[in-house]
């Protein structure tokens, strides 16, 4: 499938009552930050996220790089359908948890906290199931970390790595964004609806894979080429977008538009 790229991709349309509606959290609902829990979360943007849900039948889901318990965190005392650590877990609608067994990432962890001992600048994040070793305090070190954390999966086929923004993350292979977003789609209340998923990271191209060909809308927050065919310029639009949608859905006079019409 060719890649969009910011001059080509259109503007989403508002999703209908019949929407799925799957949002990643950095980056799309949330700016990012010099470290993880620097971010801030606008006021308005969890009684928003509740207004949707409630909206759309409980058909709204994170889906994440983060762990869920982080989420919960930053989006209290809301607790939605949630994918945290890229699919390895997984909360549904009933709130029943999914979890995969952690593999052994002590040796990745100590070559990881290594690199950070001797370069100024570097963040080590241990997830349930995952190592990210950040780096967007020092740019400059970008093909440093690359090179460390490709060495230290070499002789573990059951990890891989992947190249976020600022961040390379070692997680169990086979693992991913879409794979989670099918999960949730098999699954009440968001089977036989029209997934919509928000994100602004490569780690989210596999959620537009899956999305599209459902014929869904797929949207790019940012700049770079994708897979989406929709794109919004920041996570400042996102939630403009999201508050135009609550109150289209809101309103009595609500009509369903075609999910790939575009505005």
């Amino acid at each position: 499938m060719p890649k969009s790229s910011s001059s080509n991709a259109q503007l989403p349309p508002s999703p209908g009552r019949d929407a799925a509606l799957f949002l990643d959290f950095d980056g799309t609902l949330v700016g990012l930050a010099a470290t993880p829990e620097a971010i801030e979360v606008p006021p308005a943007l969890v009684p928003l996220l509740s207004d949707l849900r409630d909206l759309l039948g409980g058909a709204l889901a994170v889906v994440s790089g983060r762990q869920i318990d982080a989420i919960d965190r930053f989006l209290a005392p809301l607790r939605l359908p949630a994918a945290g650590e890229h699919g390895v877990q997984r909360r549904d609608a009933q709130g029943a948890m999914q979890e995969q067994r952690p593999p052994d990432l002590v040796p990745i962890l100590d070559i990881a906290n290594e690199l950070a001992r001797i370069h100024e600048g570097l963040l080590v994040e241990r997830k349930h199931a995952a190592i990210a070793l950040h780096y967007r305090l020092a740019p400059q070190l970008e093909a440093v970390c690359r090179d460390a954390m490709t060495r230290a999966i070499a002789n573990h086929p059951q990890l891989e790595l992947l190249h976020g923004k600022f961040v390379f993350e070692v997680k169990p292979a086979g693992v991913n964004k879409g794979l989670a977003i099918e999960a949730f789609m098999n699954e009440a209340p968001f089977a036989g609806r029209t997934p919509v998923f928000a994100g602004d990271d490569t780690t989210d191209e596999s959620g537009f894979a899956v999305v599209q060909p459902r014929g869904g809308i797929a949207i790019k927050v940012g700049a770079g080429p994708s897979l989406a065919l929709h794109r919004l310029e920041s996570p400042r639009a996102v939630y403009e977008w999201l508050v135009q949608a609550r109150d289209l859905l809101a309103a009595p006079n609500h009509k369903e538009a075609s999910p790939r019409s575009p505005a």
